[in-house]
C-alpha cells in the first residue's frame, strides 16, 4: 500500500487545484455576463436616444446631440471590448479546468492501478500463506497417521 498512499496528497492537491480553477472560471462567467448586460443595456440605449423625437431647435443642440450619440458609441465599443475580453479569459480558464480535471484524472488512475497491484501482490501473499499452512497441517496430520501406525 506504499504506492497508493504516496500518491494520495497529489490526489488532494490535484483536486484542489481543478476546485481553484472552477471557481476561478465561475467568477470569469460571472464578469462576462456582467459585461453582457451591461453591453445590452448600453445598446439599448443608443437605440431609445436615437430613436427619441427630439427637435433640435439649433445647430448647437444638433451638434450636442451628435456628440452624445458618439460618445455612445465609443461607450459600446469600449464595452464590446470588455466583453471580447471576457470571453477569451472564459475560454481560457475552461481549458485550464479540462487540463486540471485530466490531471487529476490521471492520478486518480494511477492511484486505481496501484491499489490494484497492491491488492493482488496481498492476495498472492494471503495464498502462499494459507498453502504453507495447508501444507503444515497435512504434514502434521501425516506425521500424526505414522506415529498412530508404529
Amino acid at each position: 500500500m506504499i504506492q497508493s498512499r504516496r500518491i494520495d496528497p497529489l490526489l488532494r492537491r490535484a483536486q484542489e487545484h481543478e476546485d481553484s480553477v472552477a471557481r476561478d472560471l465561475a467568477e470569469r462567467q460571472r464578469t462576462l455576463a456582467q459585461h453582457e448586460s451591461r453591453l445590452e443595456e448600453l445598446r439599448q440605449y443608443a437605440e431609445d436616444y436615437a430613436n427619441s423625437q427630439m427637435a433640435a431647435t439649433s445647430p448647437a443642440q444638433l451638434a450636442n446631440r451628435r456628440a452624445f450619440l458618439e460618445r455612445i458609441d465609443q461607450a459600446l465599443k469600449q464595452q464590446l471590448q470588455n466583453v471580447d475580453r471576457s470571453r477569451a479569459s472564459v475560454d481560457i480558464e475552461r481549458d485550464r479546468l479540462l487540463l486540471a480535471s485530466r490531471d487529476k484524472q490521471v492520478l486518480e488512475q494511477l492511484a486505481a492501478s496501484y491499489r490494484v497491484q497492491e491488492r493482488q501482490i496481498v492476495d498472492r501473499r494471503d495464498q502462499r500463506e494459507m498453502d504453507d499452512l495447508g501444507a503444515r497441517r497435512a504434514r502434521l496430520a501425516a506425521a500424526a497417521r505414522e506415529s498412530e501406525d508404529a
